[in-house]
């Protein structure tokens, strides 16, 4: 699936079918909901979400799969509920068709914004 370019988050998610942007939707409104003060922009091409000049997190939308990439350590502070994933450093892959894991992802940007607000990186 060819990667849209995009200037904004919005322009990124309508250059998809509806069943991806709904996915995508979502995924921006759990990183909205435990980040809201955070800027969204795009970089490396993807949607991004920057708090106090740092990434906090990104996503992109594959074929088959919509991922997920907390930066800093947070997919490694959540390795073990990670595992049922497919994944490498720092990303996690969330297949179509299934439920977003809303809570761990809640949880997972939770922990970035703590991390960002703290100084920690």
């Amino acid at each position: 699936m060819p990667r849209p370019t995009a200037a904004t988050i919005d322009d990124y998610v309508a250059g998809f079918l509806p069943e991806t942007r709904t996915v995508l939707e979502e995924l921006r409104g759990l990183i909205r909901t435990e980040a809201p003060d955070a800027d969204e922009t795009i970089s490396y091409a993807i949607p991004t979400f920057d708090l106090n000049g740092k990434h906090l997190c990104h996503f992109a939308a594959f074929k088959n799969h919509l991922s997920f990439f907390p930066t800093g350590s947070g997919a490694d502070a959540f390795a073990d509920e990670l595992k049922a994933y497919k994944g490498g450093r720092g990303t996690v892959q969330f297949p179509y068709g299934k439920p977003l894991p809303a809570d761990l992802i809640r949880r997972m940007v939770a922990y970035r914004v703590e991390q960002v607000g703290g100084g920690a990186e």
